[in-house]
């Protein structure tokens, strides 16, 4: 299916509109719709990393069991990547996304009872209450990126792709800067427990209001047809999934050619080179979604309360320099740099930056040691660009599967890093080594950029077998 017939389907199917009305901006409340569930998405992530320290005291745990309890949300999280981007390109992200929140937050909900148990049977019992309720947030929140990316690539055009994808990938510092000051309060103040309930809470009534708002371009009312105009001119894929299937489409998901589709993707050098930069810069979100407020309080000797407060202004910084990424990547479009240099400059400079992390292990002051992590965490930030490049180059018909591989290594980070770091402190008792392993991670992405991914450009896939 072309794109103007796509567009012109899509508009038919779609209700009255004023042609000569104004352009409408729907897709910036879209984008902030998807801010918003992205942040509540990675403060889930990020409540074992503040309630850990004190649930180490409680329970007794060890460095190598936090370890493998921080990488349980990305075991599943992994494994069910694939069979996510399927239920995204068969039934839309509207639904899936619905159903996805709603299901994460019960679970981080019930998470505030694992640890009842050990009152009577031990450390043991809350450890593998814990491990299988993250697992089950893993597999819960599996659909979420490649949403997101799938909604980017719906509602925008090339020319602010850059920018809407920096923008929800940001939400994960956001999250850090006004969730974990107040999760760590909630804990101080209330204890661990609670943090549980009020983030369950939370995200079950952010997901009524995800599925009552969210619709696709060519669906939503508010749209005029100078927006799908705009949209779809520029390249958006406006269907997001809710109108029929297409030819390829139809061949990929109701003739089931997944596997035709996998081996296409797994086979590109492009994107295999993107898939193993994603590992890398994951390393660092997982390094500070996990062991960053632990490192604080056990090597910096902070208090609960004051790593939470410390652990947001690297996160501010991530957050700041997120947004310039995908605003500076635009803008080298919208001045005629190529689609390849618009986005690979800001991912190689800002992933330089974040080796900066490994000079920590150097110096003493606490204020340096938080702005030395605030500088790293502004160039992985600047350099996290993974997303705009999965919506610029996956196929049209398997955007969610495209981006569901991408997701699935990236994560596969969430498994290694955790485990990795809580073996290192566990056998060194310090912290140093693992800096330096997340620091060398970051190298790995820039020379990936620079010598694997070659020419950024959408991949068209041929010869489909009938």
């Amino acid at each position: 299916m072309t794109q103007v017939a796509s567009s012109s389907a899509a508009t038919a199917s779609a209700p009255p509109r004023e042609a000569a009305s104004p352009a409408t901006r729907v897709r910036y409340t879209v984008l902030a719709m998807i801010f918003l569930i992205t942040t509540l998405n990675y403060a889930d992530r990020a409540t074992l990393s503040v309630t850990g320290p004190a649930m180490r005291t409680e329970f007794g745990f060890g460095a190598v069991q936090m370890g493998y309890l921080f990488s349980a949300f990305s075991w599943a999280y992994v494994l069910a990547q694939i069979p996510g981007g399927w239920l995204l390109d068969r039934f839309g992200p509207r639904r899936v996304y619905a159903c996805s929140i709603f299901a994460w937050s019960l679970f981080t909900l019930m998470q505030a009872a694992s640890g009842w148990g050990a009152l009577v049977s031990g450390s043991l019992t809350a450890v593998t209450t814990l491990f299988a309720l993250r697992f089950a947030v893993g597999l819960a929140e599996s659909p979420a990126f490649p949403a997101n990316a799938k909604i980017v690539a719906s509602w925008f055009p090339t020319v602010e792709r850059g920018t809407a994808s920096a923008v929800f990938n940001s939400a994960q510092y956001f999250a850090a800067v006004a969730f974990t000051p107040l999760m760590a309060a909630i804990t101080h103040w209330f204890g661990w427990h609670a943090v549980y309930v009020a983030m369950g809470g939370l995200g079950m009534a952010f997901a009524v209001v995800w599925v009552r708002f969210m619709r696709s371009p060519a669906r939503h009312p508010s749209v005029n047809d100078a927006e799908l105009k705009y949209i779809a001119d520029g390249g958006g894929l406006i269907d997001m999934g809710e109108a029929a299937a297409g030819p390829l489409q139809s061949r990929t998901i109701a003739e089931g050619r997944t596997a035709f589709y996998l081996k296409r993707l797994l086979s590109n050098r492009m994107l295999m080179g993107v898939y193993v930069g994603q590992f890398s810069i994951n390393v660092l979100t997982y390094f500070f979604l996990t062991w960053f407020p632990v490192y604080l309080v056990q090597q910096r000797h902070m208090s609960i309360l004051k790593a939470g407060f410390m652990a947001s202004l690297p996160a501010l910084c991530g957050f700041a320099g997120g947004v310039l990424g995908g605003l500076l990547s635009d803008a080298l479009l919208k001045a005629g740099w190529s689609l390849t240099a618009a986005r690979k400059l800001p991912i190689i400079g800002g992933m330089l930056l974040s080796v900066s992390l490994i000079i920590c292990n150097y110096v003493d002051s606490e204020w340096l040691v938080v702005g030395l992590m605030a500088l790293a965490f502004f160039g992985k930030g600047v350099g996290s660009l993974g997303w705009a490049v999965v919506a610029d180059t996956a196929p049209r018909e398997v955007v969610g599967l495209a981006g569901s591989i991408f997701n699935m290594f990236g994560n596969a980070a969430g498994i290694v890093t955790p485990v990795v770091i809580g073996y290192i402190v566990e056998s060194t008792g310090s912290f140093n080594l693992a800096l330096v392993f997340v620091g060398l991670n970051a190298l790995v992405t820039v020379l990936s950029y620079a010598f694997v991914v070659g020419k950024i450009q959408r991949i068209e896939i041929h010869n489909v077998p009938a």
